[in-house]
């Protein structure tokens, strides 16, 4: 029976019987005739939808990078249309005065979708209405097209304020990259629990934009492919294996610390608590990778598939012992596996905080499954990322590049994060 039963025809058998010894306990000593059964009158538990909980837009740092990651994403890329400084700013303040609205649970605007001028265009789109905040969160990052053109000429007065290392991302062997999904003067990355909570905020985003910045790219994702807090469980990707397992966690304060904030000395001082966002747009041949066997599958991984534990044993978290052999003598984790390569102690130490997604964008007209990751990463540095990518890079190195391809590319400083009256990239225009 359920508690809707319950409620509907009477009280629970336990209930029932302890109400009715009651009332004969009543009845032996008041001398009154048969016992009744009393109805509860307590009011039922609050439960709390966790997607009801908007998270803070407002901190040291954005939100949205090391927030634990949701289980969708709407990522956007965007080219200035405008030369116009002040233009530029007045954008970043409404974009801002937007997102603090809609990472809260509310709609754009002081009179939103439905509040305004019937003859009016509405200030919000309106497709969010009526559901919760579903944990969205709306980050931003600057591209080195926002502070100079091609020919290396500043643009909107930003002269000298370009990071150094905000550079031209180097090729890597294998790259087939297309321009149309690669670079970008701005990126926003809207995650939430609720597809339609991360389209309604990039589509307003990008509404407000208008004659201003346009659509380079977009990218909708699905079923993060890496957990940010040790409270999450590993997911998977398309490959059907865990992905992320020795990510950098939240709670983990010095290697957030040391891998994923920019210090004071690392310059220049408008992103200082910010970081470099990489994106990677890679797809995978599915149909290649579900016709080769399980066991040549966890070598190239250099995991289990099952469990996600090394093939030199253990569980999922176990410690990784590159020297281990099996009982032919054979490493127990190949040498070109993509465990093994791109971990810190073949790559100088170097860390990454991962948060990308899966995607399937339909068909790719050949009777084949347009799908695979859209990889994101934040980190201090992005020689971090470069370094190793150098080593998965190629089909002599990672046995994984037989199965994947990257197409896209993007490298954007985010700044950090913004006061209860601030602005994104504040700083940097102050």
């Amino acid at each position: 029976m359920s508690a809707d039963d319950g409620a509907g025809r009477g009280l629970s058998r336990r209930r029932l019987l302890g109400a009715a010894g009651l009332g004969a306990l009543a009845a032996g000593t008041a001398g009154a005739g048969a016992g009744y059964a009393m109805a509860d009158t307590s009011p039922p538990p609050v439960v709390v939808d966790p997607d009801a909980l908007p998270i803070r837009f407002e901190g040291v740092h954005q939100a949205g990078i090391v927030t634990p990651s949701q289980d969708r994403l709407y990522f956007v890329a965007l080219d200035l249309t405008t030369e116009d400084r002040n233009s530029l700013i007045a954008l970043l303040k409404q974009w801002t005065v937007a997102a603090r609205q809609m990472t809260q649970g509310n709609d754009v605007g002081e009179m939103g979708a439905v509040g305004g001028s019937p003859y009016s265009p509405p200030e919000d789109t309106g497709e969010a209405l009526g559901l919760p905040p579903s944990g969205l969160t709306i980050t931003i990052g600057f591209g080195r097209g926002m502070f100079v053109d091609d020919k290396g000429k500043a643009r909107f007065g930003l002269d000298g304020l370009l990071p150094d290392r905000l550079t031209d991302m180097p090729s890597f062997s294998g790259d087939r990259l297309d321009d149309a999904l690669s670079g970008g003067d701005i990126a926003i990355q809207a995650c939430a629990n609720d597809p339609q909570v991360a389209v309604h905020a990039v589509r307003n985003l990008v509404r407000i934009a208008f004659g201003r910045a346009s659509v380079r790219y977009s990218q909708m994702g699905f079923g993060r492919t890496s957990s940010t807090s040790s409270a999450q469980v590993t997911a998977r990707n398309l490959f059907g294996f865990k992905d992320g397992t020795n990510n950098i966690k939240v709670e983990e304060k010095k290697a957030v610390d040391d891998f994923v904030w920019v210090h004071q000395e690392d310059g220049p001082a408008w992103l200082v608590g910010g970081s470099y966002l990489v994106t990677r747009k890679i797809d995978m041949r599915i149909e290649t990778w579900d016709r080769e066997s399980l066991t040549g599958q966890q070598a190239i991984m250099g995991r289990t598939k099952g469990s996600g534990g090394p093939m030199s044993g253990g569980d999922e978290f176990a410690a990784i012992d590159f020297d281990a052999t099996n009982e032919d003598g054979e490493p127990a984790i190949d040498l070109k596996s993509h465990v093994r390569l791109a971990h810190p102690d073949f790559n100088n130490g170097a860390k990454l905080l991962r948060r990308g997604y899966n995607f399937v964008d339909g068909s790719n007209g050949l009777g084949q499954l347009s799908a695979g990751l859209f990889f994101i990463s934040y980190q201090r540095d992005p020689a971090q990322f470069v370094q190793i990518q150098r080593s998965l890079a190629g089909l002599n190195n990672d046995l994984l590049n037989e199965y994947i391809v990257h197409v896209g590319s993007g490298l954007f400083a985010c700044p950090p994060g913004v006061g209860p009256t601030g602005y994104w990239g504040e700083k940097l225009f102050a």
